[in-house]
Order: structure tokens, then sequence, then C-alpha cells
């Protein structure tokens, strides 16, 4: 019996093999009208954008020098980045020709230690009312780390300079961690309080960040949001959510794609499943415990962390506060002037030479 067993899984294994001929292999449900479409390559690129803001260099980060900037991430210009020292948060706004649209990236939790801080969110409460969302309820942290603090108003700021230069272009709203639920909130007030219509979301190992009423809303206001998560990232399961309470509990919005590996012995394949749109696919991250924080660290072999864990270290040049503005909180927003645009965005021969 043992023994049949095991050649079945051989089999099961070559016929996988044979079907990704070598590369990842993608399982999808059926995607309804209407629903955001994965993409890898893309999924790939936007990686690397939040593992960049995660830089306490921001001479590097700003004039994009670092290793993990301008060697990866081609054809990018810097418009503003926003560092509030008060929250000890981070984010920037840019324009990149590849994509082709406004990148807004956020940074993850910068806690001494990250156990803490995913200890702390096994307590959390849904503790505060979604404006304008009739029974729609929200992490208050999360809620406020990006509506009341500097870094919402660096953000608007940003891409209004952008669009100004640039034209009518897209946006892309990305982040890891605390940096993905900041993300979130962020394309939903693109949406709603902006009236911006082409905004798209892709975190990684976001945690949950309101309750189920709420992801109905948010699916319906932004629905083309991409939640990838990681083997058994502990994130993505927090705060918990109470499968007999599911109005009562926080609910992750859709569309859920969940890496994962499977093989035998040496054979591993990697496995990129787009999940239901529920939000809470029973056969997705949720099919497993999520009791890792390594797993949280690394997504598509990119590392997702600071270099260490001391809160709000940052590092400038001499004159980098030159291109930037600071309040009495010594919270500061660098800027770069766009009167002369550096880069050439892809065009319609209808749309009168602005850009996509």
């Amino acid at each position: 019996m043992e023994r049949r067993r095991w050649l079945l899984l051989l089999a099961v294994l070559a016929c996988l093999f044979g079907c990704s001929a070598g590369r990842e292999l993608r399982f999808k449900h059926k995607i309804h009208n209407h629903s955001p479409v994965y993409n890898h390559t893309l999924a790939t690129i936007l990686v690397r954008y939040a593992s960049t803001v995660y830089l306490s260099d921001l001479t590097e980060l700003f004039s994009w020098t670092c290793d993990e900037c301008n060697g990866l991430i081609k054809d990018f210009q810097m418009i503003e980045l926003i560092v509030d020292i008060q929250h000890c948060l981070q984010a920037y706004v840019g324009v990149a020709t590849d994509p082709n649209a406004i990148i807004i990236a956020f940074r993850g939790t910068q806690e001494h230690s990250i156990q803490n801080w995913i200890e702390d969110l096994f307590w959390k409460q849904l503790d505060i009312d979604y404006p304008g969302m009739p029974d729609a309820m929200v992490h208050h942290g999360f809620y406020s780390a990006y509506h009341n603090t500097t870094i919402r108003p660096g953000i608007l700021n940003a891409v209004a300079r952008a669009k100004e230069f640039y034209g009518d272009i897209g946006i892309i709203v990305t982040g890891h961690s605390m940096g993905g639920a900041m993300a979130s909130f962020c394309a939903l007030d693109l949406r709603v309080n902006q009236k911006e219509n082409n905004v798209q979301v892709m975190t990684f190992g976001q945690p949950r960040i309101g309750n189920a009423i709420f992801a109905t809303y948010y699916s319906k206001l932004v629905p083309k949001s991409i939640r990838i998560t990681n083997g058994n990232d502990v994130v993505p399961h927090l705060p918990p959510y109470y499968t007999h309470f599911p109005q009562k509990t926080y609910h992750h919005f859709p569309r859920e794609v969940w890496l994962y590996n499977i093989g035998l012995g040496s054979l591993v394949y990697k496995v990129e499943k787009i999940c239901d749109a529920s939000g809470e696919d029973p056969t997705c991250s949720r099919s497993v415990k999520g009791n890792s924080i390594s797993d949280h660290l690394v997504y598509f072999g990119v590392d997702l962390m600071a270099k260490t864990w001391r809160p709000c270290k940052i590092v400038m040049g001499p004159g980098l506060l030159e291109h930037g503005r600071t309040d009495l909180e010594g919270n500061f927003v660098l800027s770069r002037d766009l009167a002369t645009p550096v880069l050439k965005l892809k065009t319609r021969p209808d749309a009168r030479g602005k850009p996509l």
C-alpha cells in the first residue's frame, strides 16, 4: 500500500513537471469579470519597490543610486520621499516606464523586534468605523498610520505633481507587511476621495485590516487589488479570523495569490495559486498554520526588511535637506523638481502626447 502511494505521488509530480516545463506553476480558480489579473512579471518588479523603501540611506534612495534601486529597477524617477520620524514611517512616490505608472511604495514595520509586533497583532480589535461605509470597521493603527500622519499629504501632493507633468497615467500602490496595510488604505483614499479611476494594488505579506463588510466595500471600489502571501507567512493570518463570527472578525479582501512549494525530496516546484474571490479561500494560505517569520521576510527571493531593526535609523548626506521641507516634529519630505521630466512615457497616437 505504501509503495502504491509513493508511485502515485511520483506520477503526480511527473505530470506537474511536464506541465510546468521547468517553470513556476500557476493554479487558478475561474476569475469573474472585472477581477484583477495576476501578472507574475509585474509582481517580481513591484516586490523590489517594496524592498527599496526599507532603505535607511536616504541619499541613495532619493537619488536612486543604491544597489537595490538603479541596478535592478531601471527608468524610475523619484518625485517625493516622505519620512515621518514621529511615527517611524516612510514612503515614496515616483514615476516608472515599466510598468508605465506612478509608483507609491510604503515601508513595513520598523519595530525593535518584529516578533513583538507580530505578537501584538494577535490582540488587535476592530476599533474604528470607516467613514462613509455603514458597519465597516477597520484597524485603528493601520488606518491612522496612513490618514493621521504626514504620509497622506505627502503622497497626495506627489501624485498631483506627477499627473501635472506626466499626464493622466495609472497608479500602482505597493508595500510589505504593515506597508501593505497602508498601501491598501492609500488606494481606497485615491479612489474614493481623490476620484482616481485607474488605481492598482499589489501587496506582500499584508495583515488583515478590516471586517467582512469593509472587505466587500473595498473589493468593489478597488477591484484591481492583489495580496501576495508566501508559504507559512504568519502576518497574513493576523489579526485572527474567527470562523464562527465572520461579520465581527477581521476579514481579508480579495484577491489572494498564494506562493508555496510542492515536491518530493530534492524536486521542489514553486506554485503561484490564484485564490477565489472570498478573500478567505480555505485552500490558500488559510490551509496552513501560518507560523513562519522567515517566510514573511523574503518574497520571490527578495529581502523585505531593514538591515537592522533599530527604529527609525536614517542616514543622509550633506545637502540632501536642500531638496526638502521639515515640520516642527522633525518629519520631512524630499521633493524633486519636475520642471524638466527625465522620463519619456508611452503615449497613444490619439492622446495628443499625453502618456497612457
